[in-house]
């Protein structure tokens, strides 16, 4: 048993770092793609309309395969298997957190806007502290919810031949011929996001205080 809780802490400390850096480069790019997706230049807008469409409308499993086969058919190189899953995690997360944004922008009131310009504000001094804040808080419950099908979808790296969590999991159950692995991992999942819902409880709590 010990040894078996050994190697699904090896597994669960892969399953974090694919977490962490998922988060680390779709947070950004989600801001990327929600620009050109609320872009007044019309062809940006729709050809991002267009991609997150198809990112949000294919299954993640068919992205991990394709980020990670197709181009060595393509170009005759290919990425690693851990490089090729936190590239297509963060394309598909950024695809996810853009409409988020998107969504918290347009809640908040054109009013604001004017208020600000009227204050004196420059566009960049009311977007950074008028708009930017009141998206944030808007977005925090939305971007949680996310953020805990992460830590479930970092499972789906096995299918590329990442060794997370589950995937040392499932060996040790066939090993042994036992399902307890399994329940173990699930136990693993729980916790972790457990932990993530308790820190975006602490940052709305936190928000609260702001009206």
């Amino acid at each position: 048993m010990r040894s078996l809780i050994y190697s699904m802490l090896g597994g669960t400390l892969v399953s974090v770092e694919v977490f962490f850096l998922t988060l680390l480069f779709s947070i950004p790019l989600a801001l990327f793609f929600c620009a050109a997706r609320m872009s007044k230049f019309f062809p940006l807008k729709k050809t991002a309309e267009f991609f997150l469409l198809l990112i949000r409308g294919t299954p993640l499993m068919l992205q991990l395969i394709c980020v990670y086969f197709i181009p060595g058919l393509l170009l005759g190189w290919s990425f690693d298997r851990f490089t090729a899953a936190i590239i297509a995690l963060s394309v598909n997360y950024a695809a996810y957190f853009a409409e988020i944004y998107r969504g918290g922008f347009e809640a908040v009131p054109q009013g604001q806007r004017e208020a600000a310009k009227v204050l004196g504000y420059t566009k960049t001094q009311a977007l950074f502290y008028i708009v930017f804040p009141q998206v944030v808080k808007r977005i925090v419950p939305a971007m949680g919810n996310e953020v805990i099908t992460l830590v479930k979808d970092t499972a789906l790296v096995q299918v590329i031949g990442v060794v997370e969590l589950l995937h040392v999991a499932k060996a040790a159950s066939n090993r042994i011929f036992s399902t307890v692995p399994l329940f173990v991992a699930g136990a693993f999942y729980f916790i972790m996001n457990g932990i993530v819902s308790w820190v975006f409880a602490l940052i709305e709590k936190k928000l609260s205080y702001y009206k």
